[in-house]
């Protein structure tokens, strides 16, 4: 193999490690966030049951039995979506999904990289300032692009729906209807637990430089 291709491996190999572990520790408070996001916007959780916060939607959630959920996994979710609405409703808000993140990973990549290089010694900054970097640009990003993923999970959860309990006919309808009945905050509903959730993010950024110190 040649250096280049050598060193793609690596490079590759150590993102794969570095999100990996970074999934593994934050995919409950993904949970989290997107229940805070989703409930006022959901048939299936009504007024009187709705989330106060992170840690009563935990409580709440965990202590939810097989039967009441709608869902039993993957596969059933799938199947039953389709059956629905056919493919295209698995494709539910994803237009709002590519302007989210194309602004997220401008901020998280590239002001990363440049951040680094500004430093006097990039390549020997010491860990914790690397992850200092990567949590201020990770918290940034998140904050800026979370209205553009409230809207998405709001638009995807309509998916396998009809009739009445359809509320956004399409995302610009799902961004005035969503402002017009619960206001402009309703589009950071669940925010902290993002950013909470964005610790993981800036750990991979910073994991991902560790790694390659050793390969």
């Amino acid at each position: 193999m040649t250096d280049a291709a050598v060193s793609f491996a690596k490079d590759f190999l150590a993102g794969e490690v570095a999100a990996a572990i970074s999934k593994t520790a934050v995919a409950p408070i993904e949970q989290v966030k997107l229940l805070l996001q989703v409930q006022h916007a959901s048939k299936q959780i009504t007024a009187d049951k709705q989330y106060k916060g992170i840690i009563d939607c935990v409580v709440l959630d965990v202590g939810k039995a097989r039967a009441e959920r709608e869902f039993k996994g993957l596969g059933d979710c799938l199947v039953k979506i389709h059956k629905s609405d056919g493919i295209r409703s698995l494709y539910q808000g994803f237009n709002v999904s590519v302007q989210g993140i194309v602004i997220y990973r401008t901020a998280y990549f590239g002001v990363y990289d440049t951040a680094k290089e500004m430093l006097p010694d990039p390549k020997n900054t010491h860990v914790f300032i690397s992850w200092m970097i990567a949590q201020s640009i990770t918290v940034v990003a998140g904050l800026t692009s979370y209205p553009f993923d409230t809207v998405c999970r709001r638009v995807m959860m309509q998916s396998g729906r009809k009739g009445i309990v359809i509320m956004y006919t399409g995302t610009l309808a799902c961004w005035r209807k969503t402002a017009h009945d619960e206001g402009g905050k309703a589009f950071c509903k669940g925010a902290w637990s993002n950013v909470l959730r964005g610790i993981g993010g800036a750990f991979v950024l910073v994991l991902y430089d560790e790694i390659k110190k050793f390969t």
